[in-house]
C-alpha cells in the first residue's frame, strides 16, 4: 500500500470562480451543502433584485463545494449531474478536482469522522454557529490518495452497499405506505358500528408536575410527551415524581395502554401515539401532557386501540380536535367525542394480527437498513485508513 500518496486536499483542488451577475426578476437555481459529507441539496432559488446578493458563483458537475461558515458541521460535498448549473453565494467556495482523484472518491472522504475532526479543529471563531474555515486551512487538510484503480474499486464497493441501503429504504417506504392504507381501511370501514371513543376506550390524563411532587416517599417513574414518538417510546430519559399509592393505581400504566401526546407547538407532534408494553418495571405513571387510552374489557382489544390511535394521528384526526392557537392541545373531552368504527372483538383480533405483522416487517426492514449503514461506515473508514484490504471488502459485498 506504499503507492498511496500522502498529500493535502489542496494538492488536488483548484479554486474556480464562475461569477454571474444577477438580473432583476430572474430566478437562479441554488444549492447548499449539507453537513458531514451528505452532499449538496437544493434550496430556494435566488431572485435578482430580491436576493441580497448581486453576484453568485456557478456550480458544475464534479465540483467540490465548501461552505465556509458553520465549519464544525464539516460542510463539504461534491456536485452531481443534477447540480450542474446551480448557484451558490459568497459563503461557498468551489473547486475543480485534479485528474489524479475521482470526485466521487473525495465525496466518500468527506463522509468520514477523520475529515469531520479536521474541519472542527481548523474552524476559527468564538461563536460556534458562526465558526468559519478559510480556504488555506481547508486546503491544508492531510489526505492519503490511493492510485486511481484503487479509488475506483473503493467507490464500487461503497456504491454496492449504498444500492442495498437504497433498496431497503424503498422497501420500507412502500411497506409504510401500505400499512397506513390498510390501517385506514380497517378503522374507517363504515360497515362497522359507529360509537364515540368514550364508549370504546377508557381515558385518563396524568397529573400535573408541581414542585411539591419533586420529593416524597413514593417517587415514581412517569412518561411525558418527550418520551412518545411515532409508534415508539424513548425511555432514555424517564423522570420521577411523587405519586401516592392511590395515584399509582389510578395513573399507573398497564400492558397494552396507549399513550398519546396531548399537545405541542409542532403540529406534527400533536396526537403522536405509542403502546406501553411494560418496558420498565412498574409502577410507571403518566404526566398531564399525555392522554392514556385503555381498551374497555369486552368492547375492544389493546391492539385495536393502538392502531386506531395511529390512524387518528396519521389522518390528523387528533389534530382536528385539538384546541389552542400557538400550542395545540387535545383535551380528554374532545378526544372522547371522536368517532370510532367498532368491529366485533373477533374481527378486531384478526385486524391486529394482520397490522402487527406488517409493522414487524417494516421494523425489520428498517433495522436491516440501519445495520447496513453501520457496516458501511465501518467499511468506508477501514478502506480509507487501509485496515481493510479492498479485495476482502469486495468479497464481503
Amino acid at each position: 500500500m506504499s503507492d498511496w500518496e500522502q498529500i493535502t486536499l489542496g494538492d488536488l483542488l483548484a479554486r474556480v470562480r464562475r461569477k454571474v451577475a444577477l438580473e432583476d426578476g430572474v430566478p437562479y437555481p441554488a444549492v447548499s451543502v449539507q453537513m458531514h459529507g451528505r452532499g449538496l441539496g437544493e434550496k430556494e432559488p435566488f431572485v435578482g433584485g430580491v436576493s441580497k446578493y448581486t453576484t453568485l458563483n456557478t456550480v458544475r458537475e464534479n465540483d467540490v463545494v465548501l461552505r465556509t461558515i458553520t465549519a464544525f458541521e464539516a460542510p463539504a460535498g461534491v456536485a452531481r449531474a443534477e447540480h450542474d448549473g446551480t448557484h451558490v453565494s459568497g459563503v461557498f467556495i468551489t473547486f475543480e478536482v485534479d485528474q489524479r482523484a475521482l470526485p466521487e472518491f473525495l465525496g466518500l472522504y468527506f463522509q468520514t469522522p477523520v475529515f469531520w475532526d479536521e474541519m472542527q479543529n481548523r474552524a476559527s471563531g468564538t461563536v460556534l454557529r458562526r465558526k468559519t474555515i478559510s480556504e488555506t486551512s481547508f486546503r491544508a487538510i492531510p489526505f492519503a490518495l490511493p492510485p486511481l484503480p484503487v479509488q475506483e474499486r473503493i467507490v464500487e464497493v461503497i456504491r454496492a452497499v449504498d444500492d442495498q441501503i437504497s433498496a431497503l429504504d424503498a422497501e420500507a417506504g412502500a411497506l409504510a405506505a401500505l400499512l397506513r392504507r390498510r390501517r385506514a381501511d380497517f378503522v374507517t370501514d363504515d360497515s362497522f358500528e359507529a360509537v364515540t371513543a368514550e364508549h370504546a376506550f377508557d381515558f385518563s390524563t396524568g397529573v400535573r408536575r408541581t414542585p411539591d411532587r419533586a420529593t416524597g416517599r413514593y417517587m415514581t417513574p412517569y412518561l411525558r410527551s418527550a418520551n412518545v414518538g411515532y409508534g415508539t417510546l424513548d425511555l432514555s430519559d424517564v423522570l420521577e415524581m411523587n405519586y401516592d399509592p392511590v395515584e399509582r393505581e389510578k395513573f399507573g400504566l398497564r400492558y397494552g395502554d396507549v399513550v398519546v401526546s396531548e399537545g405541542s407547538a409542532s403540529a406534527n407532534a400533536v396526537g403522536m401515539p405509542a403502546m406501553w408494553r411494560d418496558e420498565l418495571p412498574g409502577p410507571v405513571c403518566t404526566q398531564m401532557t399525555l392522554l392514556r387510552l385503555r381498551a374497555l374489557e369486552g368492547v375492544c382489544v389493546p391492539g385495536f386501540v393502538f392502531h386506531w390511535s395511529m390512524w387518528a394521528y396519521e389522518s390528523r384526526a387528533f389534530l382536528d380536535v385539538a384546541g389552542g392557537t400557538n400550542i395545540k392541545h387535545i383535551s380528554a373531552k374532545r378526544a372522547k367525542g371522536m368517532t370510532v368504527r367498532l368491529p366485533s372483538l373477533g374481527r378486531q383480533r384478526e385486524m391486529v394480527v394482520e397490522l402487527d405483522a406488517m409493522e414487524s416487517a417494516l421494523k425489520a426492514t428498517r433495522a436491516e437498513a440501519a445495520r447496513l449503514r453501520g457496516v458501511r461506515a465501518g467499511l468506508l473508514a477501514g478502506l480509507l485508513d487501509r485496515t481493510i484490504e479492498i479485495e476482502s471488502a469486495k468479497l464481503e459485498v
